[in-house]
């Protein structure tokens, strides 16, 4: 996500940092780069230009000239400048954090109605199922879909299944109906069944036209929905803030679900989409599954492209994947020395369905994409990690040190690894097993010693 940005910012602030003292021409050559870095990220030019007048003014506003040790101030208006840029609103609140712009509109009377707009391609179907998912585990709504997007071939089945998938219901009619039909008798239906939630799936085109507006100005008036959430896709860049001004020029909308934020490296649509039209990105899309999905938090993005981390975001993900119970007796094993391959086993595929290690690893101060590149993360390691355990007996998970030569060539083979790959498995565990008894009895293990013999 955003990487070739990030990398040129990084090191742009970076020569900021090998200064002692600040001068007014320090700060206008870092603007200049800055300028360069956002406009190859394809950043709309205009708010790239208002953008770095901004931070300068910044910069001599808040006096870094000539003082000493000034980068850290000046990357901290930096980020506050970019997080602003997508929609935060300056720090204040009671947490100190700058708060997103707008969230969605509840409806004091349920269901509450969201029209989800977008061209064809654009993920607009899979973000619906992913907004479903979303509001069901984030908030406990009972979520229903309507599939209004009678054109596409397959979308209705499409919808269906990732509709099951999210845990929500899906109301179709086909696709001979019109369209608008279709989402008032979803309405209707969903009003019936006592939903929370209604999303409304429209159809989308392949560039703008006259009747793709026209249909959806009908079905707004029909289901006069709470909130339109238009889905752009982020990989499309400066395409994606065309389709945001068109769209809102006919059908004005209240923010942005932004789709394959994951694959961008540039960030240009991430960063123009609210300057140019006014909008928020509400919802940014991260990955395939539909788990993927995450409130858009502009503060946490622009630490993230700095390289500053975003602790918060590490948290709330294990909060989510790791439960209290298991913890729990995950440390009663600890105290007892009864933690074995299992138990590693179950926290490995905790940390797995958190998400790739490169965007876990990427949330950590300081490990940006130039610190995480010469890292080499290899997340078919975990793979093998995992296969060799599943190869093993019960008993010889839970002692793993009762596995002799003989054992070690049958696990290899069952695994499609090497002896010495399933040896050095079990005498890191065993290393890793030492530390965390040290650590639950209250020691603190010599950690070189340890590293020297695991080798």
């Amino acid at each position: 996500m955003f990487d070739a940005l990030s990398e040129k910012l990084q090191a742009t602030l970076s020569d900021v940092r090998r200064h002692g003292t600040l001068t007014e021409a320090d700060i206008d050559a870092a603007m200049r780069e800055i300028r360069l870095a956002l406009l190859e990220a394809d950043v709309n030019f205009k708010v790239v230009r208002t953008f770095t007048a901004d931070v300068k003014q910044r910069c001599l506003g808040a006096d870094v000239v000539g003082k000493l040790n000034p980068a850290q101030q000046v990357i901290k208006l930096v980020a506050d400048a970019l997080a602003e840029l997508m929609g935060a609103t300056p720090p204040g609140g009671a947490d100190g954090e700058a708060a997103p712009a707008q969230r969605l509109r509840f409806a004091s009377r349920p269901p509450t109605v969201i029209l989800m707009a977008g061209l064809q391609g654009s993920g607009k179907t899979t973000a619906t199922a992913k907004l479903a998912r979303h509001l069901r585990e984030e908030h406990g709504s009972a979520v229903a879909l309507a599939a209004c997007d009678v054109y596409r071939p397959a979308a209705v089945d499409q919808l269906v299944k990732v509709g099951a998938q999210a845990g929500a219901t899906v109301y179709q009619q086909g696709t001979d109906r019109d369209p608008v039909q279709i989402a008032s008798w979803a309405l209707e239906q969903a009003t019936r069944d006592g939903k929370d939630v209604l999303i409304v799936d429209t159809a989308g085109r392949l560039h703008i036209d006259e009747d793709l507006m026209a249909e959806l100005v009908r079905i707004r008036e029909a289901v006069n929905p709470d909130d339109v959430l238009l889905v752009l896709d982020a990989m499309t860049g400066q395409d994606a803030v065309g389709v945001a001004e068109s769209f809102a020029e006919a059908v004005a909308f209240d923010g942005v679900v932004m789709s394959k934020l994951d694959g961008d490296a540039r960030g240009g649509a991430a960063l123009s989409v609210l300057a140019v039209t006014g909008k928020p990105i509400l919802f940014a899309s991260t990955g395939e599954r539909l788990e993927d999905f995450e409130r858009f938090h502009p503060d946490r993005i622009a630490q993230r492209i700095l390289g500053m981390g975003d602790v918060m975001s590490l948290i709330e993900t294990a909060e989510r994947e790791f439960d209290e119970k298991q913890a729990i007796d995950l440390q009663r094993k600890l105290r007892r020395n009864e933690f074995g391959l299992d138990d590693f086993l179950d926290q490995l595929k905790t940390i797995r369905r958190m998400g790739p290690l490169t965007s876990l690893l990427g949330m950590i101060p300081g490990l940006g994409g130039h610190q995480l590149r010469n890292m080499n993360v290899d997340e078919r390691e975990l793979d093998r990690l995992q296969a060799i355990i599943l190869a093993m007996t019960p008993e010889e998970r839970r002692r793993p040190e009762s596995i002799n030569g003989s054992r070690r060539l049958r696990i290899a083979k069952g695994s499609g690894t090497n002896v010495q790959q399933v040896s050095r498995l079990i005498k890191q565990f065993a290393q890793m097993r030492k530390v965390m008894r040290q650590v639950g009895r209250g020691k603190m293990p010599d950690i070189g010693a340890l590293m020297r013999q695991a080798r």
